[in-house]
């Protein structure tokens, strides 16, 4: 579904990617890890067209995606849920969620505001509250939200629980499961590595803009060395 072939994007002069690649396949779930600093967040960017790349290709179903803006990748199919979860704070719950609704075509198209609600009960209940007055936690809960109504075929989290309490944790990667079930593609960044571990297909590790390893999960349980060396843990 997704190729990330080689791909070098730069800030300004300063190089952040040097060579990136990775895949993910149809009904996927693939985790991105690495300590902070390293590129994930940029390789996510990059594959949303929010930062181009100056190097490389990135294909999705494909089609070549690399040098598009980002809305037109957003209606090829792919859905982002950024780190710090940028809802609107002056907007409903309900209004963040149809401001950028997608319509609904083909695989994938499922997503109905009554179906993010099935997903994420507290959003109903919050449903005419501003973004401002959510928690942290509910505010994550409306990021994918908002991300799931552009009807993605493939869904990119940044950061999926950082900063949320160990309850919230627990549902977003129930829902991540749930989404898993019903084949949803998943690249998904975050640093809880057991939890990943447990629901993903395969795991790419980079370090200083460079992939330094990609594996299943049971090859990376099998190897401390990879915690201790490229994650610190």
């Amino acid at each position: 579904m997704l190729d990330v072939e080689d791909i070098e994007t730069f800030y300004g002069s300063s190089q952040a990617l040097f060579g990136i690649s990775l895949g993910v396949r149809d009904g996927e779930v693939v985790a991105l890890l690495g300590r902070n600093g390293m590129g994930k967040s940029t390789t996510l960017r990059s594959i949303m067209g929010l930062t181009a790349i100056r190097a490389g290709r990135i294909t999705f179903q494909g089609r070549e995606v690399h040098g598009r803006p980002a809305y037109a990748i957003a209606r090829a199919g792919i859905g982002l849920v950024p780190e710090g979860r940028q809802i609107f704070p002056n907007l409903t719950v309900y209004e963040n969620m149809v401001a950028t609704a997608g319509r609904a075509a083909g695989k994938g198209s499922r997503w109905t505001l009554d179906a993010v609600y099935e997903l994420f009960p507290a959003l109903k209940a919050r449903e005419r509250h501003f973004g401002n007055q959510l928690s942290g936690g509910e505010q994550q809960m409306l990021a994918i939200g908002r991300a799931l109504m552009t009807h993605p075929q493939l869904l990119l989290l940044d950061e999926a629980t950082e900063g949320l309490a160990p309850k919230i944790r627990s549902q977003i990667w129930r829902c991540l499961e749930i989404l898993k079930a019903q084949g949803l593609s998943i690249l998904v960044v975050d640093k809880n590595v057991d939890a990943l571990a447990r629901i993903c297909d395969r795991l790419y590790v980079i370090q200083k803009g460079r992939n330094v390893w990609q594996g299943t999960p049971a090859q990376f349980q099998a190897d401390p060395a990879i915690r201790r060396d490229f994650l610190g843990i």
